[in-house]
């Protein structure tokens, strides 16, 4: 299986009415051919199934793409678990461009990100 590449950006909030496209992650994982993750191919690719956070005026952040339990998260080189970004109810979600992801955040915020790329 090939892996996808996905974009995500910050989508519509408060602090950002239009959005933004300097905040997000970038991320690889194996898809199904209706976009879902297919996590039998994730066991068998995990390692690479890697993840970039960009946020303007931070820096970049990098990690995995990571199965919990019931859930997925994004965890990052050198945090502690409890630190992991879980991706809600991802499980159930397309990541097909237009579509929507929410992302708790490590300041505890769950965040709304657009799919504005896989290829």
């Amino acid at each position: 299986m090939t892996l996808c590449h996905i974009r995500l950006e910050l989508g519509r909030d408060q602090d950002f009415p239009d959005g933004s496209v300097e905040r997000g992650y970038e991320f690889a994982a194996p898809l199904t051919d209706d976009g879902h993750l297919d996590r039998d191919e994730w066991r068998d690719v995990r390692d690479k199934c890697t993840v970039r956070r960009f946020w303007h005026n931070e820096p970049d952040e990098h990690g995995h793409l990571v199965h919990r339990g019931s859930g997925w998260a994004f965890h990052y080189d050198d945090e502690p678990v409890d630190e992991d970004e879980p991706l809600f109810k991802l499980d159930r979600h397309t990541l097909v461009q237009g579509e929507y992801v929410s992302i708790t955040e490590h300041d505890g915020v769950l965040r709304t990100f657009r799919v504005v790329g896989v290829r």
